[in-house]
């Protein structure tokens, strides 16, 4: 476990949450990977995008690491939608200090089997 990435990752999740996009960025790699129930894209422009229209908020829960990919249990919800929050998941890939990859699932479980981390991978 590696305390760095699991920082990395809640300082992902301030960032977004607070709207700062410029330190969201400053915490992705250039090339990052975004995916989720709405397609997938690649690099900071879709990235920056996303985030600043979006309108998400996700409130990190259990977290799960093993050799750089993070699972995190989220409560997500929606500036459309404000009175509903979903339980989800998103995996991460953290290198250097950097999110080079982050894909939300619908489920806990769901993340977990797209990363084969178990609960034994629980922090």
């Amino acid at each position: 476990m590696s305390t760095s990435e699991i920082a990395t990752v809640l300082a992902w999740h301030d960032a977004l949450n607070s709207g700062d996009v410029d330190t969201l960025l400053s915490l992705s790699s250039d090339d990052i990977e975004v995916g989720g129930p709405k397609g997938a894209a690649q690099g900071l422009g879709p990235l920056r995008e996303w985030a600043s229209s979006a309108g998400v908020t996700l409130k990190p829960g259990k977290m799960y690491v093993h050799d750089g990919v993070v699972v995190v249990e989220q409560e997500a919800s929606w500036a459309s939608d404000p009175g509903t929050t979903h339980n989800v998941a998103s995996a991460f890939r953290v290198v250097h200090d950097q999110v080079t990859s982050t894909f939300r699932h619908d489920t806990l479980e769901a993340a977990l089997a797209a990363t084969d981390l178990t609960d034994k991978d629980l922090v």
